[in-house]
This record gives structure tokens, sequence and C-alpha cells, in this order.
């Protein structure tokens, strides 16, 4: 929301100041593109931060606007950057990293932290909510809107298929039989597991591939390891839920339903963003659970989410006010808040210490769930021409679910596409 000239229109109507003393004490206005769709349901709670901020900080105005996807908001900033209308800041996906940097579009954290104070906060946050955000030493991104894929699961569900409802599955073969002897005990009106292959299925198969103790990419962002074999087991794994267990699906899900099937119990367990935690509970009207998800070789999930980011074209006075506006907004007690809000993480250890967080955690465990998984957490798929890549790789998975392609051959694919893309990037 934009705060117009709070001083000035105080200043005028006494006639205290110069016309030029009143354009002095404008305040520094700012545009921040945001992961939502007009309307949304984080809309609100946005909004109310941004008023809250103001309200606080009367010499900064800013303006939210509401983009759309990740992938639409980086498309609206470029193109506003492009048009010579850049905004000051924006919350972007954390893995647009490498595109932003080669766009010379965002500024290093680094270069604008004055004090040690500054520097403490600019260190205090997970260093595995950090990956993402950092390259060659400097940190270019801030965690704010991050997750990790978490297991919910329908305990109503287990307990009639005559499973322990307060287990939910430790590995893969468990996921399995568990699913299926849900589909079977429901006489086929229940699916046991449902894991989303819209949206973003190249997030989904890292989770599996890195529980099989395989790594999709490079620290670098330069290359890529579709076709590994554990990646290849990995996602004959994910086919094998459908077409040899019976417990999910075949073809896609949709990730923008999947969270509705769960509450209508279309679905025993899902596979979904920690973001949705909030809405379950809201929305369910069974008992249900959260767990870190099953392994193969090891635990594991990619982290997930939006950084803040300061653009490059924005002067020095705007870029300082938009970091005044991010270190607010990811101060321990408001990044608190924001997770019992919403579901996301609460970005730093110091966030999780608030009583607020303290108290909401014992009476709602679930809420820790993603802040433990960090601990066998990896960096979410990220590299040079990251749209290009992603995209490639999610044609892989879909092509193998939907029985085009088997498993090795989707991959292979992958990978050979995806080399070419990142021949010129090699080091």
């Amino acid at each position: 929301m934009r705060v117009r000239l709070p001083f000035a229109v105080t200043a005028l109507a006494a006639g205290l100041l110069s016309a030029g003393q009143v354009a002095a004490n404008d305040p520094i206005e700012l545009t921040m593109y945001y992961p939502v769709s007009v309307g949304g349901a984080l809309t609100d709670v946005v909004d109310n931060l941004v008023n809250e901020f103001e309200s606080e900080h009367p010499d900064i105005a800013v303006e939210a606007i509401y983009a759309g996807n990740y992938d639409d908001t980086r498309v609206r900033a470029m193109s506003a950057i492009e048009a010579g209308d850049a905004p000051q800041l924006s919350v972007l996906f954390s893995i647009d990293l490498y595109e932003l940097i080669e766009q010379n579009a965002i500024v290093a954290f680094d270069d604008l932290v004055e004090t040690d104070e500054e520097r403490e906060w600019l260190d205090s946050f997970y260093p595995g909510l950090m990956e993402n955000g950092q390259l060659d030493g400097k940190t270019y991104g801030i965690p704010f809107q991050r997750s990790t894929i978490v297991l919910f699961w329908n305990k109503d569900a287990f307990e009639a298929a005559g499973l322990d409802p307060e287990t939910p599955p430790e590995n893969w073969q468990e996921m399995a039989e568990m699913a299926a002897t849900v589909r079977e005990a429901s006489g086929g009106d229940q699916w046991g597991v449902m894991v989303p292959s819209t949206g973003y299925p190249y997030w989904m198969f890292q989770a599996f591939a890195f529980q099989n103790g395989h790594r999709l990419m490079s620290e670098d962002g330069t290359e890529v390891y579709f076709n590994d074999p554990a990646a290849i087991e990995a996602l004959e794994y994910w086919v094998s839920l459908a077409t040899e267990h019976n417990a999910m699906p075949d073809g896609t899900i949709e990730w923008g339903t999947l969270r509705q099937n769960f509450i209508e119990q279309s679905t025993a367990m899902m596979w979904h963003t920690t973001g949705n935690l909030t809405a379950v509970r809201s929305e369910a009207d069974f008992d249900f659970g959260v767990a870190m998800l099953p392994m193969k070789t090891q635990r594991g999930s990619p982290t997930g989410g939006g950084n803040f980011y300061i653009f490059e074209d924005a002067t020095e006075d705007e870029q300082r006010a938009a970091m005044t506006f991010i270190r607010w907004m990811t101060d321990p007690e408001r990044a608190a808040a924001w997770s019992i809000e919403t579901g996301y993480m609460g970005v730093s250890p110091a966030a999780y210490e608030t009583d607020a967080l303290q108290s909401y955690v014992e009476e709602f465990a679930p809420a820790a769930v993603a802040r433990d998984q960090l601990e066998h957490g990896t960096a979410e798929l990220s590299t040079y021409q990251g749209g290009r890549v992603r995209r490639a790789l999610d044609n892989a998975v879909q092509a193998a679910l939907t029985g085009q392609m088997s498993p090795e051959e989707a991959l292979n694919q992958a990978q050979q596409e995806t080399e070419g893309v990142l021949r010129r990037y090699a080091r």
C-alpha cells in the first residue's frame, strides 16, 4: 500500500515548510512484486504486514503488486526492468538466482550491509535455506516464503484400513504397502497416496532422487545428472505406485487441486509443500498428521519457495529502504507470525525461539516438521537457463508417469537436452 506524503500534507496545512522541504520529506516509494494471484489467500496477510511496516516507517511506502505464480512474477519483474520501470524488490523463486545474476538484475546484500548489526542479520538464517540464495561467497537472496515437501496423512483413513494411525511410512516400501492397503480397504473409493506431477514435477522428482542418495545438479549450476542409475530408480518407484501397487492414480496429478483432494479424502496421503499446513488444519474435518518424507537410502527433501531480492536499477536510497523492509519482514517475531499464519517455515532459528512459535509448535507439532527436515534437506534444483532445464525434466517425469516413455528413456532424453543447453556454461 502506498502512504502518500504523510509529512508533506501536514506541513502544507500548517504552512511550516517550503516546497523544497516538502519534497525532501516525501517517503521513499518501493514497488514489490509478490508471487500470489490477486485476491489469493496470502494477499490480506501481505497487505497487513505492509500496512504495519508503513505505520512504523512513515518515510518508506511499499506498493505490493500481486503478479501470479512464481514464473509469472519473474516474467513481469524482468519485463518491467526491460521497460525501464523496474521494481525495487521482489519475492521470486529462490532458484531464479542464476538467471537474475546472468541478467545483472540483482545486487548482493553483502554490498549493502554497513553495520555489524546488519551483518549479524545476514548470517542469522538457516544455512539450508541460504544455499539457493548464494553464489561465489555472496548472498543475493534472503529467505522468506520458504518450504520443504512434507507428507500429509489421514489418520482416520489409516485406522479404517487397520493401520496404526499414529505411524506414517518411514521408507518407500512402507509407503507403497500402506497406500495399497488403504486403497484395498476402501474398496477402491480412496487412493492411498498422491504425489503431484504438474506445477513442480521436477521438485517432487528431486525429492525421490535425493532419498535414493542422489543429487541432481552441480553446486555451480553448470551440470545436471538426470540419468544416473539412482535417479532412474527413483522415477521407476514413482511410476510403480500406480502401475505396480495400484496405490496412486495413473497419469498426472494436479498440483493445484491436490490439497482439496486430500481434504475431501480422495487420498489418504499426499506429498505437498508445508505452505499448505495452515489451510489443511483449518479445512480438514478429520484427524491428520504431517511427517518427513519417507526414505530409500536416506531421508531428504529439497527446499523450495521464494527469496527476497533487491534490484540493481534501484537507487542507493531505494536499495537501503528495501533492505530496511526486508529486515523488518524477516525479524524473528514477524517470521514466527508469518509461519503460524501461513504454514511456511520460520526462516531463522531465532524465529522458532520466540514465545509465539514455541507455543504454537507445542500445541500443533506438525508446525515443526519442515524445520526438522532441514537437517536432511538439499538445495532445490537450480542451474543456468533454469526454466529450460526444469522444463526438460518436467516433461521427462510426465512422459514416464503417463506411460509415453520408460523412466530411463525419459531421463536420458532430458539429460541430452539439458547438456546442450548448459554446454556454454561449463567451467
